[in-house]
């Protein structure tokens, strides 16, 4: 895992981005935020389980679905199984050591 900050790279609204094997956030002081970190690890593991690729065509998919369900961006991106599983986690610093394969699924 590399943290890379870069203002340019991360949508407008958003504060960081995990594309494997790297960690993406829009502020230098990001850095230090272990909640913001652990949140996009746990997508970095997602990522690992779904060998990548498929994770975004996934992630996608399921984005364009819950937008056509809720018809609101944000509201659509804040049901997206990848997002649910990490947002209900970032709080918890120990939960990659326990989580299990395939764990986004239980919030589809």
């Amino acid at each position: 895992m590399f943290v890379i900050h870069s203002k340019y790279l991360i949508p407008k609204g958003y504060r960081g981005m995990a594309i494997f094997p790297f960690i993406f956030l829009k502020d230098q002081k990001d850095i230090s935020d272990g909640v913001l970190v652990n949140h996009e690890k746990i997508h970095l593991r997602q990522q690992l389980e779904l060998l990548i690729v498929p994770f975004f065509l996934w992630y996608g998919l399921e984005f364009v679905f819950r937008l056509i369900q809720f018809k609101h961006f944000k509201i659509a991106y804040r049901h997206i199984s990848f997002e649910k599983e990490a947002y209900q986690n970032e709080t918890n610093f120990n939960y990659l050591k326990s989580r299990r394969l395939f764990c986004f699924l239980k919030y589809f």
